[in-house]
């Protein structure tokens, strides 16, 4: 009989231990979907031609070494700084390279006197208002955040 009432018992606990456990997952799971990184889009100067870029060209452009639209005219690239969440998010997430691996590409393209450093903007608002007046301007900001006076460039 105390055999009996030890299996029951030890099968009570096992499934509150189990439900813990999925409880647990559960909560963890609303957590991560709670805390997405937004959506974060290439976005250029209105008049642009491009409608589209490869992602290695994107990434060629941003990483300063490739400096001309396919129409002949200069790229002028516009970042958030290098602490800005939208940076990281915008650098793993679209371009698929850590923050830091840019910015080794840019000091590579100062120190070696081959390029420059993009401009470095200090918010979205910033970033906007530079894009739409700047002609041969790309740059990035959230999905939520873009408005008429830029393009959003599709990333093929």
């Amino acid at each position: 009989m105390e055999t009996l009432l030890a299996i029951k018992f030890a099968t009570s606990l096992m499934r509150a231990v189990l439900l813990g456990m999925l409880a647990n997952v559960l909560l963890f799971t609303v957590a991560c979907a709670q805390t997405a990184e937004p959506v974060m889009v290439a976005i250029a100067y209105p008049a642009t031609s491009e409608e589209s870029i490869p992602r290695a060209s994107l990434r060629a452009i941003l990483g300063m070494r490739l400096q001309k639209w396919p129409a002949d005219t200069p790229v002028k690239v516009f970042v958030l700084k290098d602490d800005s969440p939208e940076h990281a998010t915008f650098s793993k997430t679209v371009l698929q390279v850590f923050p830091h691996q840019l910015r080794m590409a840019w000091d590579r393209q100062v120190f070696s006197g081959q390029g420059q450093y993009p401009e470095q903007l200090g918010s979205t608002q910033e970033m906007l208002s530079r894009i739409a007046s700047t002609p041969g301007a790309i740059g990035y900001v959230k999905a939520s955040e873009v408005n008429q006076n830029v393009r959003v460039l599709r990333i093929r």
